[in-house]
């Protein structure tokens, strides 16, 4: 991570950890859960080699970045809106967007919102999500998958919180970072989800330890509630 600078903008009403690097067009960089920044470092250094201005924050919620409690903070409009208040600082009218999982999720109604701030999007992990006053995902995931799915545990403030802390942080990321599970995530009735999750005895080849543990001390710092609570806004 050599060359790669760091600082906080002010955006939105909260303060952004960013980390950058490079001059020419702007491309953002938006991670998911539970990411930060650095799982963007190789892809920053080679954009930025290629004649780019890379910009890769952590988002709301995490690493270095301001962490609400409330959940009514994490609404998809304040994360869009960081994004745009991110451009402002950065004297950007339009950037190319790459996001992953939940950071896609961010991206894809970015594009929705303000289409006229976005050259480019790519983005990895989720599809497009359609939303519906008259829908409520919580509840459409809960109907379908059972209250054992992932985002239903997620929901109630400060459960995860406890069922997370019997494990620390690096075992915690292993888990939900690297699942060995069918492709939907959902535990046994009366099962927490993180006790569920197999946790690996070995790391895939595209895995650093080194980098993991790294999350895990900025989680051990934070904790998980910032973000959890993304999860717990999906219906605003």
């Amino acid at each position: 991570m050599i060359d790669i600078n760091h600082r906080r903008v002010h955006t939105n009403g909260i303060w952004m950890h960013i980390a950058e690097k490079g001059q020419g067009p702007l491309v953002l960089l938006i991670h998911g859960f539970p990411e930060l920044w650095s799982c963007w470092k190789y892809q920053i250094n080679h954009l930025a080699e290629h004649g780019y201005h890379v910009v890769a924050p952590d988002m709301r919620g995490y690493g270095d970045s301001d962490s609400p409690q409330d959940p009514e903070s994490y609404t998809i409009f304040h994360l869009v809106g960081d994004l745009i208040g991110l451009l402002d600082e950065l004297g950007e009218e339009q950037a190319f967007v790459v996001g992953h999982d939940w950071g896609a999720q961010i991206a894809w109604n970015l594009c929705l919102f303000r289409p006229d701030r976005v050259k480019a999007l790519v983005n990895l992990g989720v599809a497009y999500m359609p939303r519906s006053p008259e829908l409520k995902p919580t509840e459409i995931f809960s109907k379908l998958y059972g209250e054992g799915f992932y985002i239903s545990q997620f929901q109630e403030p400060g459960v995860a919180e406890k069922s997370f802390s019997k494990y620390d942080s690096l075992t915690v990321l292993k888990k939900l970072l690297l699942v060995n599970a069918p492709d939907i995530i959902a535990a046994p009735a009366g099962v927490e989800i993180i006790d569920f999750l197999h946790t690996p005895s070995s790391l895939p080849e595209w895995v650093n330890l080194e980098d993991l543990q790294s999350w895990a001390e900025k989680f051990n710092a934070t904790g998980f509630t910032g973000a959890l609570n993304y999860y717990r806004a999906m219906d605003k």
